[in-house]
């Protein structure tokens, strides 16, 4: 789409949604948006005048094949994993016509691609920068489960989240100050510092579990044997409910006072916004599918891809949903399940990739809105 083609949405609640294309009156490509039992909107994507009324209009969208964008170190610079074809092919007879992948720091104005890590024969993949984006974590995998790392960028020397007390990091993720808590193999959670240093969490010693997210005091999780989301309160050792069932993911708001939750709810997945105790509990999104979540650095904005089933018809896309005007627009149709998207420091551009059957790709959009905060 070029920056003369905006799709502008007004009014519509982030649900399911069966799309039709059709003309106007004069000529022009419009979609016509159709939520069961209410009202019709029109997307005229060739419309120059945005119309009146809080909007979230797209620019320019570039894509990039077989990249996969991770975050952002400054207005013009992400992570990336992408292919090495320096390296030779994969070992695996699986994996024989596949390069290994390499992480590289680009530059996406002047295309210029600094190499972060490369390694023979395994896939690097799954990053993410730390708060102050001076840290790394990323996966290494070719078939089996992925060990994760922790990388300094400046010295560009990282540490495995392996051996004693923990086994090994089932999972890995950011708390909000700076430091790595996951699931390990060994049971129970455990809590890493950028230096190596890697600690067993007594109080979540035991069990096989799913979600460990940290928020100052509070660490969330769920278990196999418990689905539910639970708080532990580290200040009090006290552990409450937060009356959240079937819980798939958890994703704090930049400044730590919401959270997003996905919710598993027979064959269908709920996006919910809520406070830190799962007070105010608000439906975002509801689909067969939902992924690719991500909030803007002001917590305005909250991207994620969904495919839902309307009247035997599936319809899919990557939505931006405006807290501040409580509307949702579709900014890419057709998108498959978005592996994951990030937003750009000053929350004017958008990226998100996916996975195409062999490859993934990604995409950067620029998002301009009509509303200020």
């Amino acid at each position: 789409m070029n920056k003369t083609k905006a799709a502008i949405i007004a009014c519509v609640p982030a649900l399911l949604l069966a799309v039709t294309a059709c003309s106007g009156d004069n000529g022009g490509n419009r979609e016509v948006i159709r939520e069961p039992g209410k009202t019709i909107t029109v997307i005229d994507n060739d419309s120059k005048t945005p119309a009146a009324g809080p909007a979230i209009t797209v620019g320019g969208i570039k894509r990039y094949e077989k990249v996969e964008i991770f975050g952002w170190l400054d207005k013009d610079t992400v992570i990336v994993s992408q292919e090495n074809e320096s390296l030779a092919k994969m070992k695996l007879e699986e994996l024989a016509d596949s390069y290994p992948r390499s992480l590289y720091r680009v530059n996406l104005k002047t295309g210029e691609r600094v190499p972060l890590k490369e390694q023979e024969n395994v896939f690097l993949g799954g990053a993410s920068l730390s708060p102050d984006n001076k840290h790394l974590i990323y996966q290494e995998y070719t078939l089996g489960d992925p060990v994760y790392h922790v990388m300094n960028l400046d010295t560009l020397k990282s540490f495995s989240l392996t051996g004693e007390p923990i086994g090994g990091a089932m999972s890995a993720r950011w708390t909000d100050d700076g430091s790595v808590i996951g699931a390990s193999y060994g049971g129970g959670a455990y809590t890493a510092t950028t230096k190596g240093d890697i600690t067993a969490l007594e109080e979540l010693g035991e069990g096989a579990l799913i979600i460990v997210a940290k928020l100052g005091s509070r660490v969330y999780y769920n278990s196999n044997a418990d689905e539910a989301l639970k708080v532990l309160h580290l200040d009090t050792k006290e552990t409450q409910s937060m009356g959240l069932g079937s819980v798939g993911s958890v994703i704090p708001s930049p400044d730590g006072k919401q959270l997003l939750v996905t919710q598993y709810e027979g064959s269908k997945v709920k996006l919910t916004l809520c406070d830190l105790d799962g007070g105010n509990a608000k439906t975002i999104a509801e689909g067969a599918e939902l992924g690719g979540m991500s909030w803007s650095a002001d917590q305005r904005l909250i991207a994620f891809s969904m495919q839902a089933e309307v009247s035997g018809a599936t319809v899919k896309g990557l939505y931006v949903h405006d807290l501040l005007s409580d509307q949702a627009v579709r900014i890419a149709a057709d998108v498959d399940s978005a592996v994951n998207s990030s937003w750009s420091p000053a929350g004017d551009k958008l990226t998100y990739s996916v996975w195409n059957g062999s490859s993934y790709d990604s995409s950067v959009v620029e998002i301009h809105s009509s509303l200020q905060p």
